[in-house]
């Protein structure tokens, strides 16, 4: 069974566990607000918020609901647009929406809401640009953005005097969402309590992390399929330092590694990155191996980890083995991986202090989309030379690359202008890129040696 708060009330129920959570609150519960748009979480119309308990805290994240499977919804708790009306009025977020002239249609309204509401019930700093930060995973067609940016400015001078009181308690004592906040931490603490966790050990058996793209691919297989729900699996999204390597749980998402201050210590500009992969709901979801496992030619983190030289700990349940990433990759959508086998861990070398590292992505538009091209290096000098490099891109072959001649040829140089010209006729060699919608072969090649110019700019 299956058992979580839906908005104020306890939910129990045994529907497949690969059933989304959308169909669930509109189809089973009759809560019509959370829109379908979609169905692939790029438009935030279903957008909902997920409520756990981390580290004796309680934390919200917005989730988009098309993509969440309910066995993920377990021991949470779910808010969606009817969890936070007032009976007899609209509440301040919804206000401010109101009032500033933010929703035409109002298809994309509810999810706007529950986005700023989520904004509310964080722990950000109170500023109108981290609100509007918050709705870069949801998109109107028709009411144009600059109302909905003003409504967001005074979203944030709701939550300017919280001063790092409880967020629910302070939603609920300014009115700002409704008082049933102020008791959910104890109401998840007592669901929890004794309640046995869901857990299918069976290794044949789909295994979910977030699902953000495996329910976009297969959104139908799953909703019946035979899953193993890893999401909240204790000891698979840990981030930790041992013997000078950082190593990764395969479930870290996205959020955790922004949420990490050892992560964010390793790559100070790690928040400038994160901003270009997709966006605040899918990062609160996507789990690292998931990108991985995935296998896009385009996968963002996994272009990310590539420079690093990571390494993957594989385990079929009777054998494990340790594979670098570079190596992961045969062909289009091919792994060295067994049918059984499932990535346990994930780990690099921490950077030492003569250690330079920089992402560049270049998309269509900034957030919610997937990349034209991207690139990461990695550069390790010796004075004013490299003694090692380790560079990648992604759109530019069938797999997500490791740019081997590359990286040897960096090695020993000094950097210079006319180096980094040799350096981009040597990418060429050994990219296959392919003329798509996002790009013709010509403009990808291009773009990555413009990348490949900003990486020592940065630098």
């Amino acid at each position: 069974m299956i058992r979580f708060i839906l908005n104020e009330k306890e939910m129990v129920t045994d529907l497949s566990p690969g059933t989304t959570l959308l169909d669930f609150v509109r189809y089973h519960q009759h809560l019509r607000g959370t829109k379908i748009g979609c169905r692939e979480g790029d438009c935030g119309a279903c957008t909902v918020l997920a409520g756990e308990i981390v580290n004796d805290e309680l934390r919200y994240e917005s989730m988009t609901s098309c993509l969440m499977p309910l066995g993920n919804a377990n021991g949470k708790h779910i808010v969606t647009i009817e969890g936070i009306n007032f009976p007899d009025k609209l509440n301040p977020v919804q206000q401010a929406l109101s009032d500033c002239g933010a929703t035409q249609c109002g298809f994309c309204t509810p999810g706007f809401a529950m986005s700023l509401a989520g904004f509310c019930l964080s722990d950000k700093e109170a500023t109108e640009q981290n609100a509007i930060a918050a709705v870069d995973g949801n998109i109107c067609r028709c009411t144009g953005y600059k109302s909905i940016e003003r409504a967001a400015g005074r979203v944030a001078a709701l939550t300017k005097d919280k001063n790092g009181e409880d967020a629910a308690l302070f939603v609920s004592k300014k009115k700002i969402l409704p008082e049933y906040f102020a008791g959910i931490k104890n109401r998840l603490l007592e669901l929890s309590a004794g309640q046995p966790e869901i857990r299918n050990k069976k290794r044949e058996a789909f295994l979910v992390g977030g699902g953000t793209d495996l329910y976009v691919q297969k959104h139908e297989e799953m909703m019946h399929a035979d899953v193993r729900f890893v999401f909240d699996e204790p000891g698979l999204n840990a981030i930790i330092e041992e013997d000078n390597k950082c190593i990764l749980g395969p479930s870290v998402t996205v959020s955790d590694l922004k949420h990490s201050s050892f992560f964010n210590k390793i790559f100070p500009n790690f928040q400038h990155y994160a901003k270009l992969i997709s966006s605040t709901p899918i990062r609160n979801m996507a789990t690292i191996a998931g990108n991985f496992v995935n296998a896009s030619p385009i996968g963002d983190m996994t272009i990310f980890f590539l420079a690093l030289d990571t390494h993957l700990f594989l385990s079929s349940g009777e054998e494990t083995r340790t594979l670098p990433l570079r190596k992961f990759y045969k062909g289009y959508k091919q792994l060295d991986k067994k049918i059984d086998e499932i990535i346990n861990s994930i780990s690099f070398e921490l950077p030492g202090k003569n250690t330079y590292f920089n992402f560049e992505k270049v998309s269509k538009r900034t957030h919610l989309d997937i990349a034209s091209v991207n690139s990461a290096i990695l550069l390790t000098m010796n004075g004013n030379k490299i003694a090692k490099a380790g560079m990648s891109a992604g759109g530019v072959g069938p797999v997500p690359m490791y740019l081997k001649k590359t990286s040897e040829y960096l090695a020993g140089k000094k950097i210079s202008e006319e180096m980094i010209k040799e350096v981009i006729a040597v990418m060429k060699t050994e990219i296959s890129p392919i003329s798509d919608a996002r790009g013709s072969r010509e403009y990808k090649t291009l773009l990555l040696g413009q990348l490949i110019k900003a990486h020592f700019t940065d630098i």
